[in-house]
């Protein structure tokens, strides 16, 4: 068991952990491209393709799509049950917290600010004339991208990897264990099982709160 005295930051995946689903699919259903960028979600997730081969290969997909459309879906994604009470816990005890994915800001920005969230970092979809081009930017595009995220944040409130826990639920997720002492698998993909040492499987984010001493 953990102390949540320990804890100063928890930094969260948000597809699939903090919303429940995965972001471009849902645009993709939108796209009439949902079971090709679906594939791709899955290999990408099992760890089974580079990350930013498969991010660049599905928003090229989504080429065509209007911004405004975008933005309705994304400030629409359903929640994973127990997410506003787990980060409320962790924000009433003075813990950082902070989402950091491989999606887009017009889903993570709005969502993380109504729970939230002290930061959110993700990746920019290119718009002109209001549509899509297929082209994406950022600061979360590669597979190690979160871990060297979460080492510039320590460093910057100066907090240790005893003092940080991290959750996630896939392969892209993995870097970011390496700068934490408590790692939380999610709903997981096998890939990062099996280097965490927590495990939920329910999907209901406020059973994390178990791991800490009452």
């Amino acid at each position: 068991m953990t102390k949540i005295s320990e804890i100063k930051l928890a930094v969260f995946d948000f597809d699939a952990t903090i919303m429940d689903g995965e972001t471009i699919n849902f645009l993709a259903k939108e796209a009439n491209v949902e079971n090709e960028v679906s594939e791709i979600t899955h290999l990408a997730m099992n760890g089974e393709i580079d990350f930013f081969e498969s991010l660049i290969k599905r928003v090229s997909l989504l080429k065509g799509l209007s911004e405004k459309k975008v933005n309705d879906i994304c400030q629409n994604l359903p929640l994973v049950c127990g997410a506003k009470e787990l980060v409320s816990y962790l924000k009433n005890n003075n813990v950082t917290v902070v989402c950091l994915s491989g999606g887009f800001k017009n889903a993570t920005e709005p969502i993380c600010k109504k729970l939230g969230f002290d930061a959110s970092f993700s990746n920019t979809l290119h718009v002109k004339d209001g549509f899509l081009t297929g082209l994406v930017g950022g600061e979360m595009m590669f597979s190690n991208s979160k871990g060297i995220m979460i080492n510039k944040i320590q460093n910057l409130l100066s907090i240790d990897n005893t003092q940080t826990l991290v959750c996630g639920d896939g392969a892209n997720d993995i870097s970011m264990c390496k700068y934490a002492s408590h790692k939380v698998a999610f709903c997981a993909k096998d890939a990062l099982k099996k280097v965490c040492n927590y495990h939920v499987e329910n999907k209901n984010l406020s059973e994390i709160i178990n791991i800490f001493e009452k």
